[in-house]
């Protein structure tokens, strides 16, 4: 696949772990439609891509993992060679509006890969795009959450949407409602269970490659269907889902998955697991 972006860094590493770095720090990681259409190209190569077994998503510098939508482009300011205007905007009417989300997140492009997300910094608005169709999250001690939309006079909407699956009902509410008034901090997103651990900011890339160099190394197909089988529940519901949880154990078994298990089962070696 591409491994040359301008928005993005890409970092394709041996042990089956791909670094997905949003690149531009200059103006807080935001996206603009090029960056729309880098992500989405990198979505959908890596579900191609059977060297590439779990990802790093995060963004470059210390002050921002993402802060949503690039304003100067989207809301009429300035442009350049690299704006696609059938990204921006949405026409003349309201009923063909052009999300963002149908490019920028993962799940939206096809990609049951699991993917962590490195939260290093400020992560509002357009980033819950993202946020909402990772895995898991791993926050760095100083990152922060918010959705600044009603207070530019926006509906919040789509956003809050994607993270309701991760976040209690109340919680994502009140940040909605709140906007540029109230930050969610790491710890209070920790102890709501948005995120899944805290970290301190020199440690967070570290912990995110670890965490996903430890799901690449197993079976992918038991991953990958793993994967499928519980956002099928939160996208259908409980018993819908267990309805269709012989499906996925079917398409996500096969007997080469299967006796790698079973050698390293016999093999009678141990994991040096970690708590957490």
């Amino acid at each position: 696949m591409k491994t040359d972006f301008e928005t993005v860094d890409y970092d394709q590493r041996d042990n089956g772990v791909a670094v997905v770095t949003l690149n531009r720090p200059e103006v807080h990681n935001s996206f603009n439609s090029l960056m729309q259409r880098e992500l989405r190209e990198i979505w959908r190569s890596l579900r191609r891509n059977d060297d590439v077994r779990a990802v790093v998503l995060t963004g470059a510098g210390e002050k921002a993992f993402c802060t949503g939508i690039d304003r100067m482009e989207q809301m009429g300011g300035r442009t350049d060679d690299s704006t696609d205007p059938s990204v921006v905007g949405s026409g003349s009417t309201p009923f063909m509006f052009n999300d963002p989300g149908d490019n920028i997140g993962p799940k939206s492009c096809d990609l049951w890969k699991p993917v962590i997300a490195a939260v290093n910094g400020m992560a509002c608005g357009g980033a819950f795009y993202m946020l909402g169709e990772t895995e898991f999250i791993i926050a760095a001690e100083h990152a922060t959450f918010f959705d600044p939309h009603v207070t530019y006079g926006m509906t919040a909407a789509f956003e809050p949407m994607h993270m309701l699956g991760i976040t209690p009902f109340g919680e994502i509410m009140r940040l909605s409602l709140m906007g540029n008034y109230e930050r969610l901090s790491a710890q209070r997103a920790y102890d709501i269970g948005m995120v899944s651990e805290i970290v301190p900011g020199a440690d967070l890339k570290d912990r995110a490659l670890w965490a996903a160099g430890c799901i690449a190394a197993q079976p992918p197909l038991a991953i990958q269907g793993t994967v499928r089988a519980i956002w099928a529940a939160r996208e259908f519901g409980q018993r819908q889902a267990v309805r269709l949880g012989y499906a996925f154990v079917s398409m996500g078994t096969n007997q080469d998955s299967i006796a790698e298990g079973q050698k390293f089962f016999e093999s009678g070696k141990r994991i040096e697991w970690e708590a957490r």
